[in-house]
């Protein structure tokens, strides 16, 4: 009860805070709060990805892999085929096919799954630089929609009704999931066979379908967050673009303790940090290094794993190898 008080103290507290800053400079508060939806676009995608994963039982540290592959793969399929659909359902595409290949060495093959996301990262990695090319161009990327009548209304209306078309499927992918998870009965199976595999392979539920099912979902998830990357964000690919989003998505993810809503709210104080150090950039504050003001998201991640990585409980049974007996 004191703890759901603080939470509600703490979001008067920013609503309060944004409201007298957009009251002093509307332009400038619109703005970082538009960056904070779009730097946050990412991580909870990455974070979704990764409560799939785990909350099944099965650690997924592979994110970072998972979001340059399908980077990468929207990137070309964009350049070659200049259709932005396409490009997206590739991205997709491509993300769950690093999740099949995560969950055979995971859940068939028994590997640390530890070593298993690390193989696939290091695999992203050097198969993206060895295969990209410069000089390619795309044909566009996704632009903003803006949502008639809801876009005007001042301050919320910018920043939430004014996105191109992963973003707004972002936020609606945080409540489905949230719902998927805790109201229907494959969520209780999902929690189930994290939590404790035996028990619910003795009413029936098949363990290892249930963890192959969602590990290839979370690899879908990744995928379209890299498809973000190059499909809306930047509209162009870069070796290692992805820049550690990834292990940041993990960080969400743990903050907001294994669910979509506390991970959406984590992701965006992390993309608050991402975009208050991009304005800091942008207006031309030299009074702070720019390395400094840089670190600001990273600096975050090591204090929030610091203070919340020890109070948070991850799923009992995760990254426990299943055999059926």
């Amino acid at each position: 009860m004191v703890r759901q008080r603080s939470s509600w103290l703490l979001i008067a507290g920013v609503a309060a805070l944004i409201f007298v800053s957009y009251g002093a400079t509307p332009a400038v508060t619109t703005a970082l709060l538009a960056s904070t939806i779009r730097q946050s676009t990412p991580l909870i995608l990455g974070a979704l990805s990764g409560i799939f994963c785990e909350r099944s039982g099965v650690i997924n540290i592979a994110i970072e892999g998972m979001m340059l592959m399908g980077a990468f793969v929207g990137f070309l399929a964009n350049v070659y085929t200049g259709n932005l659909f396409l490009a997206v359902l590739a991205a997709i595409l491509m993300g769950a096919l690093m999740g099949l290949a995560h969950a055979f060495m995971s859940i068939t093959l028994k590997m640390d799954q530890i070593i298993s996301g690390t193989v696939l990262n290091i695999l992203a990695l050097e198969l993206t630089g060895f295969f990209y090319q410069q000089g390619l161009t795309t044909q566009g990327k996704l632009t903003p929609i803006r949502i008639p009548v809801l876009a005007d209304i001042p301050l919320i209306g910018p920043v939430l009704f004014n996105n191109p078309p992963i973003t707004y499927l972002s936020l609606v992918l945080v409540v489905v999931v949230h719902i998927l998870l805790f109201r229907t009965v494959w969520g209780l199976r999902t929690r189930a066979v994290g939590e404790h595999p035996k028990a619910a392979d003795t009413v029936g539920i098949d363990v290892i379908r249930m963890r192959y099912i969602n590990v290839i979902i979370g690899g879908m998830i990744a995928g379209l967050a890299g498809g973000y990357l190059t499909l809306e964000a930047v509209g162009s690919f870069e070796r290692a673009m992805t820049n550690g989003r990834g292990f940041v998505a993990l960080a969400v993810m743990i903050f907001g303790k294994w669910t979509p809503l506390g991970a959406w709210g984590a992701a965006l104080l992390f993309g608050f940090a991402n975009a208050l150090q991009t304005q800091f950039q942008f207006l031309g504050i030299s009074t702070i290094p720019h390395q400094f003001v840089g670190m600001l998201p990273y600096i975050l991640t090591i204090v929030v794993l610091a203070g919340f990585v020890g109070r948070a409980r991850p799923p009992a049974a995760i990254g426990q190898p299943y055999e059926k007996e």
